[in-house]
């Protein structure tokens, strides 16, 4: 019977969701990989049916391994069982994988290529540049002061205070509600730019894109008089030197 000793600290997963991956390290650098693939195989298929078994010696990846199981309760319980557990001499280190195996997202249907998946990265660090930068200007705009043609421009009848041209859109006229509608959009704008815009007021819920429609979007508040004071906050704001947001209630 297998006897577990020198049980080490369990590392720190409370930011990686349980899944089926495992992710070993501290293992002995010295045993050939299919060595290595055998005997870890042989030792977790006691927890449950075994889809994967990676384990790399480049010198990057040396003295890890990942195991891919069938389903979480495996994986959870080899993570638990076998945490410190000294193998060929060295107590081995074991957490969730932090990104799905390939094997395990071919199966479920969400593997994404290498190639692909880079790109899909780059775009989404490109969206988050450019909505970190809408949400500074933004705050550049509430810190400058009017002058007096800038109000009349921007209409300061409707009670703006952000600088620049009215549109020429006019929105719409309906009884306030929890939702807004969103015009004038850029076609380069995301659904993560206006959340990082809208999510600074209480009470914001969910930002959508109208599909097949460029330009509008709608945002939605847990009620009205916090739709309001988003709306207020925002009516108007550039989020491009050449685009105002033009925001109304939605109609309902």
């Amino acid at each position: 019977e297998m006897c577990i000793r020198d049980r080490m600290t369990t590392p720190k997963t409370e930011d990686i969701p349980p899944n089926q991956t495992i992710y070993i390290n501290n293992l002995n650098e010295k045993v050939k990989k299919e060595e290595l693939k055998k005997s870890l195989y042989a030792l977790f298929s006691q927890f449950g049916p075994i889809l994967d078994v990676v384990a790399l010696k480049t010198r990057k990846m040396r003295g890890q391994a990942f195991i891919a199981f069938r389903d979480i309760v495996s994986a959870s319980n080899a993570i638990r069982q076998m945490q410190g557990f000294k193998f060929y001499d060295k107590p081995m280190r074991i957490a969730y994988g932090r990104t799905k195996s390939d094997i395990v997202a071919r199966m479920d249907g969400t593997y994404v290529p290498k190639e692909k998946r880079k790109k899909q990265q780059e775009k989404k660090r490109k969206q988050e540049a450019e909505a970190e930068q809408a949400a500074k200007r933004q705050e550049r705009e509430k810190a400058k002061p009017l002058e007096p043609s800038s109000m009349e421009e921007s209409g300061a009848a409707s009670g703006t205070n952000v600088p620049g041209p009215t549109p020429k859109l006019q929105p719409p006229v309906n009884p306030p509600n929890n939702i807004l509608f969103i015009q004038n959009l850029p076609e380069e704008c995301t659904e993560l730019m206006l959340q990082m815009l809208f999510r600074q007021f209480p009470g914001y819920k969910e930002t959508r894109l109208v599909p097949g429609k460029k330009g509008l979007a709608f945002v939605e508040f847990d009620n009205e008089v916090q739709a309001s004071v988003a709306m207020s906050g925002l009516q108007l704001f550039k989020i491009t030197p050449d685009h105002h947001m033009v925001i109304s209630y939605a109609k309902k």
